[in-house]
């Protein structure tokens, strides 16, 4: 659904069809996570209820939320057996567990336990709108309630918000549309405002920023577009009010009170009557502590080492917790905190009668008697007052011994800062009460959600955000910190460090060894590749203009794709060629950009590409493809790596807006610089394949006549299977987020450096150009 800001706004309809496309895709992609991490479990899933994508889904949502709640595998299972014919005749058990382990490296942040429960309530009352009813209302939803064992949102204002207007007495309109029935005026001056240059490009750029964090949920995009020309419109009336005389001042009131109307009229009605999933996607959107923290988490989870299914047996401590609670006892400490998956966990050693009967009764309420959170010896006092449980919603419980359980949290530490957030944003965490045996192993006692009161949430999320800032500006380099931290902490030699994500590869052997069966040819011919890197050496001058850097970059992409297609044909007729796979590794500055870059220009050279997961392989890409589409792809990453941090820097010195920082300006700068390079790219191998489909038909090359798209299809799909035959569980990667106002910039540049149309003669030849 596309975003529009004119004055006749977005229909009832094509609002409710947005939402509901979005809500389609959303559970496909829901779905396919139970695919790749919970497969078992989706093999088991009914089908008696309706569309099964759906069902995987809500499935999905639904052990996530569990896990958010700090129920145990049992519970999940519990409900399972009821929801599955013969469920008790299946190992669920262990197929939640599978499934669990999974979920915060699935790069699905629906799944993540600070969502799931929004997410869990809008898929069931998605699922609940497409089943046929009896006309029995109440025994439908005690069927469906019985069946998911849970409550299943009725209907109410969340089925159509956009119609909620309507109540006023108005439609749902854009704030130039609502205007349009005001006194003349104000019309005319809101629309003049509204269509200025300014305005439109800042509402632009508020809407692209915010579009990152929307999942691709069109009709959010839309509300977010009016809040933006909301927000434009005060803005401008601030502005002019400081400084107009006092009639101009009085008009502008009158403005001010439109817009409100407007707000209360229209657009708050209908944000109101979203879900909660929904309302919290757009209210994150902004720029905030919220937004800030979503991104400092993402890096966060992206940055963790998950353990195996077994960290996620009721009856026993996973390896991980032991060898922690082992280590925290020979130093004589009884508190310590963690992350299980993608939820915060407190642990607590009972080591008394007392407390061990004082745990047991423990409801998890915000109570001052058991838990307080302290952040650092430095500071203790300050924030304990700061930090504490206490106020009208603090319960006292009995515990012994005095003063209860302290959690500490280290602010010179970004892996506690980041957990911190954790909890701040999920808005409890999970106290797991701890009891050692007597031939020294520890046992669980007791698992409980230890709920936080909002108003401490809020300081802590805005605390660990202002540390967080200091220690890490960037999220983006949140996991070499932490790396950095977790080598401090150890022995350099442990062989923890040598752990790789289990459901990211299949085995750390597999992923490293960068060889396999190499391919029986030797790639691009020295002859050729040694023209390519001639083009490249010259557009890589600084000497040369941006047209003749232009024209070197297109005959040198234009000569790999002619190559690489006509490579392609000839082992179509004669012995075929191997594919193979290889390792790159990357170095800083912008890693994580330089990965996305490698990616994208391999995809577009029919190679494919993992980022193999890990703490040694964060600056790796594992390359799949044959050998001359892998050369050609590094040869020319090498080239357009080192002319996009050039750009990046010019780009930053002419046009970065005073106050914005600098990384998070390159950053998004670099993104739309990658998207529009990488499509010329794309176009120049479009143009390659055509022009070698019209030689095919006129000379009837190929095997038994086969076309060029299929002879190249074909070879996709042995790369591809060689691929899921080296990582068999692969996981999608998490949407790119930016920050910085580059982005749009980098677009331009990107398409000032095409790449991708012919630029020379018969000959190979520039006209203006001498090689």
């Amino acid at each position: 659904m596309t975003a529009m800001s004119g004055t006749g706004g977005l229909s009832e309809q094509e609002f409710r069809q947005g939402r509901a496309d979005w809500m389609k895709t959303r559970a496909g992609d829901l779905a396919t996570v139970l695919e790749t991490a919970g497969p078992r479990l989706l093999r088991l899933l009914p089908t008696d209820l309706g569309d099964r994508t759906l069902v995987a889904a809500v499935t999905a949502a639904r052990v996530a939320a569990d896990e958010a709640r700090a129920q145990s595998v049992a519970e999940t299972v519990h409900w399972l057996e009821r929801l599955i014919p013969g469920g008790p005749l299946h190992d669920l058990e262990g197929a939640v567990r599978e499934l669990r382990s999974r979920l915060a490296a699935s790069g699905e942040p629906a799944l993540w336990s600070w969502n799931a429960e929004g997410w869990e309530e809008i898929l069931l009352w998605w699922w609940r709108r497409v089943q046929p009813g009896t006309g029995d209302p109440a025994a439908d939803f005690a069927g469906w309630r019985a069946r998911w064992s849970a409550e299943i949102p009725r209907d109410g204002e969340i089925d159509r918000p956009e119609s909620m207007p309507r109540r006023h007495g108005r439609q749902l309109l854009t704030p130039a549309g609502f205007f349009a029935d005001e006194p003349e005026p104000l019309r005319l001056l809101s629309q003049a405002v509204l269509d200025a240059p300014g305005i439109v490009a800042a509402v632009q750029d508020a809407v692209l920023l915010r579009e990152e964090h929307l999942q691709g949920a069109g009709h959010l995009v839309w509300l977010a577009e009016q809040q933006a020309c909301v927000e434009q419109l005060e803005a401008w009336r601030r502005r002019q009010q400081a400084t107009g005389s006092e009639a101009t001042r009085a008009f502008l009131v009158e403005l001010s009170e439109a817009v409100k109307r407007y707000m209360s009229l229209v657009l708050q009605p209908v944000i109101d009557a979203l879900s909660l999933c929904e309302r919290a996607l757009l209210g994150d959107s902004k720029h905030g502590a919220r937004r800030s923290a979503a991104d400092y988490l993402d890096a966060f989870l992206d940055a963790q080492e998950q353990p195996g299914a077994d960290a996620w047996r009721d009856e026993r401590l996973g390896t991980d917790v032991e060898q922690q609670a082992r280590e925290h006892h020979d130093r004589g400490e009884i508190t310590w905190h963690g992350v299980l998956g993608a939820v915060p966990v407190w642990y607590r050693v009972v080591t008394s009668r007392e407390e061990r009967a004082a745990a047991l009764a423990y409801s998890g309420k915000p109570s001052t008697s058991v838990v307080r959170v302290r952040t650092g010896t430095a500071t203790q006092s300050l924030l304990t007052d700061l930090f504490g449980f206490g106020g009208p919603d603090d319960e006292q419980e009995e515990w012994y011994p005095e003063p209860g359980i302290e959690i500490a949290y280290d602010p010179d530490r970004a892996f506690d800062l980041c957990a911190l957030l954790a909890v701040a944003q999920l808005g409890h965490a999970r106290m797991e009460f701890l009891v050692r045996s007597a031939d020294g192993t520890f046992q669980r006692l007791r698992s409980v959600r230890a709920r936080v009161r909002r108003d401490d949430t809020a300081a802590w999320r805005l605390w660990a955000l202002r540390v967080l800032s200091e220690l890490v500006p960037d999220p983006e380099d949140l996991a070499d910190l932490i790396a950095r931290e977790d080598d401090e902490g150890r022995d350099e030699s442990d062989a923890a460090d040598a752990r790789t994500r289990a459901d990211d590869r299949a085995s750390s052997d597999s992923g490293m060894s960068g060889s396999g069966p190499r391919a029986v040819r030797d790639g691009l011919p020295e002859a050729l590749l040694g023209k390519v890197r001639s083009l490249l050496r010259k557009a890589e001058n600084a000497g040369a203009t941006e047209e003749e850097a232009r024209v070197y970059l297109a005959k040198a992409t234009e000569l790999m794709a002619k190559y690489g297609i006509e490579q392609a044909m000839l082992d179509d007729v004669t012995e075929p060629e191997r594919p193979a796979d290889r390792i790159v590794d990357l170095y800083p500055p912008y890693v994580k950009e330089g990965r996305r870059l490698l990616a994208r220009i391999g995809y577009e050279m029919r190679c494919r590409s993992v980022y193999p997961g890990g703490k040694a392989n964060r600056h790796r890409v594992h390359l799949f493809g044959f050998e001359a589409d892998i050369q050609a792809t590094e040869v020319l990453f090498a080239s357009l790596r080192l002319q996009m941090l050039a750009d990046a820097d010019r780009a930053d010195r002419l046009h970065r807006p005073e106050g914005e920082d600098t990384r998070a300006y390159k950053r998004s700068w670099m993104l739309g610089f990658i998207r529009e390079v990488t499509a010329r790219i794309g176009a120049a191998q479009q143009a390659a394949r055509a022009a070698a489909e019209q030689r095919t038909e006129a000379e009837g090359e190929g095997r038994d006549g086969r076309s060029v798209a299929l002879v190249l299809a074909d070879r996709t799909t042995v790369v591809e299977a060689r691929l899921a035959a080296r990582y068999p569980k692969l996981n999608k990667t998490r949407p790119t987020k930016f920050t910085g106002t580059g982005y749009r910039q980098g677009v331009a540049d990107g398409r000032d450096a095409d790449i991708g149309g012919p630029a020379f003669d018969e000959e190979g030849q520039a006209p203006q150009l001498a090689f």
